[in-house]
């Protein structure tokens, strides 16, 4: 495992990652997600890498063995990313806030981590990418070299958790995952 870790906090997040005593190696991010991807995967030998990031705590090792699995038993997949459909109905709307159109969310999917790559693909989609600070996620990416993606449903406890509520439902969530018992219990 590579975890990219904020430059200024190597020292840290490598006394941590010692003291769990997981075989993990910790290399400095760069200024944006695929920055950070690309510093990773420069210290990955592997055919597949999987991609995955902090704000889904919640991950399970389940989840991350069904995006592999459908990686490697998919013919000609370069990706496979963990989504679940969208059931919001979609606006979208100008710089003004007026509702321009109605998205077909039928077809719709929410991007998630973590992402399977076959290795290869995931290099040559970060050499060639216009702007590595424009990617939302890293299949993007894949996509931009014409590589296939595939989607693998997620549950929806594979939550982002960006604002004070999704730390609130992420601690309930573990809260009934650890037993009642709460997190850090």
């Amino acid at each position: 495992m590579v975890l990219a870790a904020p430059p200024d906090r190597i020292g840290e997040f490598e006394s941590a990652v010692a003291v769990s005593h997981l075989a993990v190696r910790v290399v400095p991010g760069g200024d944006s997600r695929s920055a950070s991807v690309a510093a990773a995967l420069a210290a990955v030998g592997s055919a597949v890498t999987v991609v995955h990031d902090a704000a889904r705590p919640l991950v399970t090792a389940q989840l991350i063995d069904a995006v592999v699995e459908e990686l490697i038993s998919t013919e000609g997949c370069d990706c496979v990313l963990a989504a679940t459909p969208v059931t919001d109905t979609i606006k979208q709307a100008g710089d003004d806030r007026v509702v321009e159109d109605t998205i077909d969310r039928s077809r719709l999917w929410a991007a998630q981590t973590p992402q399977a790559f076959r290795t290869d693909a995931l290099r040559r989609g970060l050499e060639s990418a216009d702007s590595l600070a424009a990617a939302t996620d890293d299949a993007m990416l894949v996509e931009g070299i014409g590589g296939r993606v595939v989607l693998c449903p997620a549950p929806p406890e594979n939550l982002k958790v960006t604002t004070a509520l999704d730390l609130r439902v992420a601690e309930l969530l573990l809260t009934e995952l650890d037993g009642g018992r709460g997190p850090g219990a």
